[in-house]
């Protein structure tokens, strides 16, 4: 017989679903994005970390779930410091290997050395200075968590410095050193996979937000099935456009070797245009294609596998829109010489957003609590930028 509920033991409350939503505007964010790019080009790039700033307020307080805004509260002035502080240990490393390879090996050690520390702060500055329904977002992951989910690619890095070869090195040293960049080139691509899943987990199992702790349960497997079929759509894309190029240049060329003297020439020149053509298309073509299957696939098996206690998130991008809208905004911001950037990163964000949406099993107001993030320091966030890494949100 079933237990009538008491006042004492309320029933829980059904599952919400919130949908994210994005509200900018391609008009808006092109007013904000003309002048940081005006002012970082007139400072030399010191402009840069304001300019990041004001995208990220913009960018934070136009996206909603459950119609409430998220919020970034970051201050500027600690996002200037921080990318100056990266800036400073770029230049030094890149001195230090112009004057041997041992100076290169030892600045490289020194930045392997902070380099964790500044992933750890930057995933603890981010998350410290977003908000929603005026609660913080944390970041808990340990400092060795972060040593350890970046040792292997350290280790990788270390044999490409040390393995370069100097003016001074005799014939046979440099075929071993070609030798094991060679090897070292197919190890590395062997464990890509393994290794953006470690960066990940690390990354994943340690956001917060009130008492609520978020975990991926996504397996090494996973990944290595979107690079496995993210590379089988390469190259059949590859394939399929080198089958089209061939039978192009073969029915232009063909007749024109066939209608007499002085035939040859043109038909040698048509050949070499339609060939440059066909090589610059199939570029263009090769990175519309994988690129936004690979964006889809991994958004989707991120966050799908992110969850808390009581949080889950799912997310449903789907290629074939990605793509036409990659293959549109490509497009247009060839014919605007590429003033419709702001637009396109505007709809790239919106489609990505609102692909996703949050089930919660608990009632928002309910997560608040006195649980307070680590500020943790800028020059992390600025490190993830300068050196092309995934770490935001």
């Amino acid at each position: 017989m079933q237990q009538e509920p008491s006042f004492d033991n309320p029933p829980p409350p059904p599952p919400r679903q919130l949908a994210l939503r994005f509200t900018g505007s391609g008009s808006e964010y092109f007013r904000i994005w003309i002048v940081n790019l005006l002012l970082t080009i007139v400072t030399f790039g010191i402009y840069y970390p304001r300019a990041k700033w004001r995208r990220l307020r913009y960018f934070y307080g136009n996206t909603l779930l459950g119609e409430q805004p998220l919020g970034f509260h970051g201050e500027s002035a600690a996002m200037v410091r921080g990318f100056l502080l990266v800036a400073v240990l770029s230049i030094l490393y890149s001195v230090a290997g112009r004057f041997s390879r041992e100076a290169g090996l030892v600045a490289f050690a020194a930045v392997a050395a902070i380099w964790p520390a500044l992933i750890k702060s930057s995933q603890q500055f981010r998350m410290a200075n977003t908000s929603w329904r005026g609660l913080r977002f944390g970041f808990t992951g340990s400092l060795t968590g972060a040593y350890t989910a970046w040792l292997p690619l350290f280790v990788i890095g270390a044999v490409f410095v040390v393995a370069q070869p100097g003016p001074d090195d005799a014939p046979q040293a440099m075929a071993w050193v070609g030798g094991l960049l060679a090897v070292t080139m197919l190890v590395t691509l062997a464990v890509l996979p393994w290794l953006g899943w470690r960066l990940k987990k690390y990354q994943h199992d340690h956001y917060r937000y009130g008492p609520e702790r978020s975990e991926l349960s996504a397996r090494v497997g996973s990944f290595y099935g979107v690079f496995f079929k993210t590379a089988g759509v390469f190259f059949l894309g590859f394939l399929v456009l080198g089958l089209l190029v061939g039978t192009v240049v073969a029915a232009s060329v063909m007749p024109l070797l066939n209608a007499g003297p002085g035939a040859g020439k043109r038909g040698a020149e048509v050949a070499t245009l339609l060939g440059v053509l066909g090589f610059v298309v199939s570029f263009l073509v090769l990175r519309l294609v994988p690129f936004p299957y690979f964006t889809s696939r991994m958004q989707n098996l991120l966050w799908s596998r992110t969850a808390s206690a009581q949080v889950s998130i799912r997310s449903e991008l789907r290629f074939w829109p990605l793509f036409w809208l990659t293959l549109k905004n490509w497009l247009l911001m060839l014919v605007t010489l590429g003033l419709y950037w702001p637009f396109a990163v505007v709809s790239v964000a919106r489609l990505r957003l609102e692909a996703v949406t949050v089930t919660l099993s608990v009632d928002p107001d309910t997560l608040a609590s006195d649980v307070r993030a680590l500020p943790g320091e800028a020059a992390g966030d600025a490190a993830g930028d300068l050196f092309g890494l995934d770490i935001g949100l």
